[in-house]
Order: structure tokens, then sequence, then C-alpha cells
């Protein structure tokens, strides 16, 4: 099976399996030279990568899409909590490095194309250059950062020590790109942008912990995948 065949097996897999309720099949079937050409794009930063790899890659990103699809939570109203970030989380502590931030990537590309895969129905570059980009662009860091956590700590790997490396790798470095784009493209003061940004903490610490037990429960049952 070609690279090209692998991912739209996984992206057709992925599309079928949400189709009943979220019409992602058909927001996919519409933009798929997009999607194909943003593929592509990936292929060049990775042009050697096996069948299975590239089937998560393509799943992983299509679930960071998925995620876009849940209703935003208030946990604290009037500040909505979008599941959106929960996809590097997840990436990360099951995919490993390398995989993790390749979906990533490949979401982010698929994204920048048009497609309305962000939370609240949005996509396009006007959604990264937008107060929420420095987050966009995060998510293959921290997709990666969880992920190598993980791969170098592998041997003690348990629910406590899983929370600790998501909170690190996705929350930590989340806030860092997303703080800093804030500041610089919004001339707003560090200090500022963070103290804003605290009301969103306890959702994530939700989803840090949604990561952190779904990982474990994978590590159970495929230890290698």
């Amino acid at each position: 099976m070609s690279l090209s065949a692998a991912f739209y097996r996984g992206l057709d897999f992925l599309s079928t399996f949400l189709s009943k309720k979220s019409g992602i099949k058909f927001i996919i079937n519409q933009y798929r030279e997009q999607i194909r050409l943003s593929y592509l794009a990936t292929q060049t930063i990775a042009p050697r990568m096996e069948t299975k790899d590239i089937v998560y890659i393509a799943l992983f990103a299509g679930i960071f899409a998925a995620l876009a699809v849940i209703p935003p939570l208030l946990f604290v109203p009037p500040v909505p909590i979008t599941a959106q970030s929960l996809g590097p989380m997840l990436a990360g502590s099951i995919l490993g490095a390398k995989r993790a931030a390749l979906a990533a990537l490949l979401f982010i590309a698929i994204m920048a194309t048009g497609l309305p895969i962000m939370a609240g129905g949005h996509g396009g570059i006007g959604v990264i250059m937008g107060p929420s980009g420095g987050f966009i662009l995060g998510f293959p860091v921290s997709a990666y950062m969880i992920g190598l956590l993980f791969e170098i700590n592998w041997h003690r790997l348990n629910l406590a020590w899983a929370f600790i490396y998501i909170l690190l790798g996705g929350i930590m470095v989340l806030y860092i790109f997303g703080l800093l784009w804030i500041s610089i493209l919004f001339d707003v003061q560090l200090y500022k942008a963070f103290l804003s940004s605290c009301i969103f903490i306890p959702g994530d610490m939700i989803k840090a912990t949604i990561a952190a037990t779904t990982a474990m429960v994978i590590k159970r049952t495929y230890p290698l995948m």
C-alpha cells in the first residue's frame, strides 16, 4: 500500500466513523483536494514512513478536527472551555513524539486551507493570525514534548507521571506559545495576558486528566502502539 493510499484509508475510516453525528465525512469530501495538498506538504517533512505510522497520523489529525464539534463547556460562565487542546495531549501521550507532532502539523496544514475544523466552525489563515494563533502553532511542539517525555520515561510511567508530563507539555508549552503570541501580536503585557488566561486553567486540568487516563488505558491494552 502506498503512503497516499494509507493516508486516505485512515481518513476515510475516520470520516465514516464520524459521519452520522457530525457531518465530517461531507466536509472532508468537500475539501478533499485541499486535504491532499496539505498531506503532500507534510510528506516533504517525513518522506519515508511506514503505512501504520501514516494511518495513525491521519487518524489523530482527524481526532484534532473531531474535537472541534464537542460543544464548549461553560466551566466558569461565561468563559467557554473547548476540547481542541485535548488533541496534542492525546496525540503526544499515545503516538509518541514524532508521529504526534506530524499529526498536529497535518491538522494545522488542513485547517490553514480553509477547512472549518477549529472550534466554532472556523478555519483558514485568519484563525492563526487571531488571538488563538499562538496556541494553534504550539500544538506540534506541545504534542512532541509530551511524546518525548512519555518515551524517555516509559519504564516508570503511571497515571500520576502521565498527568505531570501532560501538564508540562500540554499546558505549560501551549501557554508559552499562546501568551507570547498575544503579547507580541496584540501589544499586551505578558503578565496581563497570563492573568486573562488563568480562567482556562481549570478546564485544561480536566483535559489533562482525561488524556492521562486514556493514555494509561491504551498503554495497558496496546503497549507497543
